[in-house]
């Protein structure tokens, strides 16, 4: 069922549960704004309307990762329990929860209706004690969607400041009239449009009323997407403690955006038609089909249907001639197969799945490796260890099911359930791959380093013991057994016990360390950011969340690069993932390609 939500929207981000002591709120002195700056202020109230009207006619998808943190003596905190949440939201007419549920608990499909979802959200973070709105997660997009104007609020100027190339005036912001979930914190809009390109605060009740001890704290990021249109692109939380007591879990979560150019399919017919790109005039080809081609033939049709679909989604990203799936992923592919002289009837290639849950699979000769198992895997070994596995698959013959050769078994929107589509490997298929994956690694150029490809599994093993969302598959396989053990577990056996202390050895990076996604049209690039070594076992934060900073750019110009300290792009080694400097081109990994030494 559908449920109507229309804007505006007054929403509460309260983090208490249950709600806890009053005290008033006071504010600092207001500063008078001068013509220019009120003038920039009043723009970006009128920008800010139409960011809300344009969010309104958009489907994106919306993943938000949730890990409760504990202090720890040693590495000052840890997670101790994970929450996650995916599903694509449509802001036209109504909130519509389309949750990636997952295999085990779902009832009603892949998909099961975004309000809901956006429920879920709120209700993991603490929201809808004593009656408020569990969708505080909207409160991640919007300064106040129905109140952001200078008769509700009081604007103060800081300073200029540049975040990337953006030149912004930095105000802060706080109520002047009481309010449930009114903002207070910090802005900062761009000088050439006035549009909002980052907020950071929490929520009140206003300046004449009381307030709670504490609430939900939001550093809010948007990105110029198109020409002229900033829209949210990331947004980080962070919690110190969810109550008063010293003993309650703090959090820190990160929400990403992405798929705005997505088309919603018509709600009116199930029949939504996949569209397939560059197709192969093949009217040249001689001779007849015999049997084991047309099986062949058979199987990759399914495959291509599948893929097409979960790309139409937005769930698998489009591939970018020369790009990191390219110039990494299929170099890596080659890497392994030269040498264990693996003959496939069609190429294989990798594509990434845009989730933070750390899964793989197979699609046919497609393999699919998530974003968050790319982010946190240390080296270019690892990353080894991971393909030779799905290669596996690929060579063993464990395909899709072929049903879905008939297209009209996957012609349904996108809020219809895509449980239907079988992507993971029995638990036979998974032992079998692991065994011939290992065979391949010791075959290869990675030989001499499957120790460190081991050191990941066994981090990943003593994490995944409280991490247990996000190494609960979406789509795909888990790299671990349900017992908890990896599967690649003759890897782990060769790795040295895992030593925080230790500065040359990284195991696991935490998330977010080497992709980011266009939010416009889920495209995925290599981050050009510095690499620092950690300086001690705190800085290490494998597989965690960390907070959210963008160099911001205007929509169309290059990339900005770091000269200086260019970026490791894919390191050989896990000592190379802690060096400050080393690829010589931050755009261009380049793993070592076993064809030519071969």
């Amino acid at each position: 069922m559908l449920h109507k939500i229309s804007f505006p929207i007054l929403i509460v981000s309260m983090i208490a549960t249950p709600l806890l002591a009053l005290k008033p709120q006071t504010y600092e002195k207001d500063h008078p704004l001068t013509p220019d700056q009120a003038a920039l202020v009043n723009q970006s109230i009128a920008r800010e309307k139409a960011t809300i009207q344009e969010i309104q006619q958009r489907t994106p998808v919306v993943e938000t990762y949730i890990q409760d943190m504990r202090p720890d003596p040693k590495l000052y905190e840890v997670p101790v329990a994970d929450y996650y949440v995916l599903g694509r939201v449509d802001f036209g007419k109504v909130f519509y929860d389309q949750e990636y549920a997952r295999r085990e608990t779902a009832k009603q499909g892949f998909f099961s209706g975004s309000h809901a979802a956006i429920e879920r959200v709120g209700t993991l973070l603490g929201f809808g004690s004593k009656g408020y709105s569990s969708a505080g997660f909207m409160d991640m997009m919007f300064v106040d969607p129905s109140g952001y104007d200078q008769q509700h609020y009081a604007f103060s100027y800081v300073r200029r400041e540049f975040l990337g190339s953006i030149r912004t005036d930095v105000f802060d912001v706080h109520p002047k009239v009481r309010g449930v979930g009114r903002f207070y914190g910090r802005v900062w809009i761009e000088d050439e449009g006035g549009n909002i390109v980052r907020f950071n605060g929490t929520y009140v009740n206003g300046t004449k009323g009381l307030t709670y001890n504490y609430y939900f704290h939001v550093d809010s990021w948007r990105t110029n997407i198109q020409p002229d249109l900033w829209l949210p692109t990331a947004v980080y939380v962070e919690e110190t403690h969810r109550t008063e007591s010293e003993q309650s879990p703090g959090l820190k979560a990160q929400t990403h955006f992405w798929g705005y150019s997505l088309k919603l399919p018509t709600r009116d017919s199930e029949n939504v038609s996949v569209k397939v790109d560059d197709a192969v005039d093949q009217s040249g080809d001689s001779g007849d089909v015999g049997p084991l081609e047309a099986s062949r033939m058979w199987v990759s049709q399914a495959e291509n249907n599948v893929i097409d679909r979960l790309e139409q989604a937005g769930l698998v990203a489009p591939v970018t001639q020369g790009g990191y799936e390219e110039k990494v992923l299929d170099q890596i592919v080659t890497n392994l197969a030269v040498p264990n002289n693996l003959a496939f009837p069609n190429p294989v290639h990798a594509r990434v799945l845009l989730t933070d849950t750390i899964e793989a699979t197979t699609v046919g000769n497609t393999i699919i490796i998530s974003k968050g198992l790319l982010d946190s895997l240390p080296s270019e070994e690892a990353i080894a260890s991971v393909v030779a596995m799905e290669m596996a698959h690929v060579a063993l013959g464990h395909h899709v099911d072929t049903r879905y050769a008939f297209n009209d078994r996957l012609l349904f929107p996108d809020e219809s359930t895509f449980q239907r589509i079988n992507m993971y490997h029995s638990d036979t298929d998974n032992a079998e791959a692991a065994k011939v994956a290992t065979g391949y690694l010791e075959n290869s150029m990675y030989k001499d380093k499957l120790a460190n490809a081991g050191l990941y599994y066994a981090q990943l093993v003593d994490r995944a013991k409280v991490l247990k969302a996000i190494n609960t598959p979406t789509l795909g396989d888990s790299l671990l057994k349900s017992d908890g053990t990896p599967w690649m577990a003759d890897l782990a056996k060769q790795a040295p016990k895992v030593d925080p202390d230790d500065m040359t050895q990284t195991a696991a990076l935490p998330l977010d360390s080497w992709l980011k996604t266009d939010a416009w049209d889920d495209h995925v690039q290599m981050i050009t950011a510095k690499r620092y070594a950690p300086m001690n076992a705190r800085e290490k934060m494998p597989f965690e969340v960390t907070p959210v900073f963008y160099r911001l750019q205007r929509y169309g110009t290059a990339p900005l690069q770091t000269a200086a300290t260019p970026q490791v792009a894919v390191p050989t080694s896990t000592a190379d993932a802690g060096n400050q400097q080393a690829a010589p081109d931050a755009n261009k990994p380049q793993p070592t390609n076993e064809a030519q030494t071969q």
